[in-house]
């Protein structure tokens, strides 16, 4: 089999693997905003509730959580997973998955933000939220980048992990070429195409962190 034959049946696959990785970064970025804020109430019922939410997504694997959420909703409730279910379990699992690693990121960044700060823009005349958002917030972007730039690039990589649910992203896509026409060039081709989303990821992600170069 030709490579431009390989490149025409993956670039489907491709496609979606690209979908599956920016849904999952448009929803589970500002859900992690929204959880680390759960995990640092003073209310101590709220605070253990995200801190087990955290626990659980991080101390099981992705895989078992995607087929939960697939497989889930028929067990439990004899639903018709069928349509567009696939998709909307593989989004759910990474979406929740990864924001619970983004809400710690998140945390560590706002807890190391010196509480004269706060102080300061009360006697400015700031809100809360004002503070936060426009004094607190763009520093801690700077802070948590590097880990932020680290879990999207392991992100790239664990978009393959949808196969588990026969969903025909661009690995599910390549193994079936490969089991049919015996051959290891699909995998070569998927290996590149990581290799050269992750590096892309990467470039991008060094030029927003020497955007932000003026916060030091």
């Amino acid at each position: 089999m030709s490579l431009p034959q390989i490149l025409s049946q993956l670039s489907g696959g491709m496609v979606r693997t690209i979908g599956i990785f920016f849904l999952t970064l448009i929803f589970s970025l500002p859900l992690g905003l929204l959880v680390s804020f759960g995990r640092m109430v003073k209310n101590p019922v709220l605070k253990n509730l995200f801190k087990l939410y955290i626990s659980v997504m991080r101390g099981t694997p992705l895989m078992l959580q995607l087929m939960v959420f697939y497989f889930g909703p028929y067990y439990l409730f004899r639903m018709n997973i069928g349509g567009n279910w696939r998709f909307i379990a593989i989004i759910l699992s990474f979406s929740l998955n990864y924001a619970a690693y983004f809400a710690e990121i998140y945390r560590s960044g706002i807890e190391s933000m010196p509480v004269g700060q706060y102080e300061a823009a009360k006697l400015l005349g700031y809100s809360r939220s004002q503070t936060f958002f426009r004094i607190i917030f763009p520093q801690v972007v700077k802070r948590i980048l590097p880990s932020v730039t680290n879990e999207v690039i392991t992100l790239v990589k664990d978009t393959s992990l949808a196969f588990a649910v026969a969903y025909m992203e661009m690995f599910t896509i390549a193994k079936q070429i490969a089991a049919s026409k015996t051959t290891f060039m699909p995998f070569v081709v998927a290996a590149v195409f990581y290799y050269v989303f992750n590096l892309i990821v990467a470039v991008v992600m060094e030029k927003l962190e020497k955007k932000l170069d003026y916060y030091r």
